[in-house]
């Protein structure tokens, strides 16, 4: 058995490198490169006015990470998640807000890394690396919750059990 064979047994490992991870991973490029695109600009253009610095990226890192959030909301529902659409129907505006409190966490995360790896580098450099390995986090909390796969399972099981109690 390969290396990689051995991998897609361990529960977590493998759901990662399963498809879904992989769409999620070129959703999270795209909002990458727009949280970047818009870092870069608002601190060097839009908000260059702002002192102290420090404040500058805080008012930079919170407009960038609102366009990138809103900008991979739209594509993982539209693509990563698609198929869910069907099995838990779910409004956009309450998918949305399931999605904002998920991201939070990974909000934060990037947010507070972000800050500590600008002292030691260049704060691009250090978003992207927080966006990096706040990612992992996302990805299973939506997952699990914003885009139904705890409330699949549920269903899934109630229908078995209610199965099982109508053959006895």
């Amino acid at each position: 058995m390969t290396l990689i064979a051995r991998l897609h047994h361990i529960p977590v490992v493998g759901r990662l490198l399963r498809q879904r991870f992989i769409k999620f991973g070129v959703v999270g490029a795209s909002g990458t490169l727009v949280n970047v695109t818009v870092l870069y600009l608002a601190q060097e253009f839009v908000f260059r006015a702002i002192e102290p610095p420090s404040l500058r990226l805080n008012v930079s890192l919170a407009v960038a990470i609102f366009c990138a959030t809103i900008n991979n909301f739209l594509l993982n529902r539209a693509w990563t998640w698609l198929d869910r659409r069907e099995h838990v129907p779910t409004p956009i505006l309450v998918q949305f807000g399931k999605y904002a409190i998920a991201c939070w966490l990974g909000i934060a995360l990037q947010f507070a890394l972000t800050h500590a790896f600008a002292r030691h580098m260049h704060y691009l450099l250090a978003n992207v690396l927080a966006i990096l390995i706040a990612s992992v986090a996302n990805f299973v909390v939506n997952d699990q919750w914003t885009f139904g796969r705890l409330r699949m399972l549920i269903r899934r099981w109630r229908h078995q059990d209610s199965d099982s109690h109508r053959s006895r």
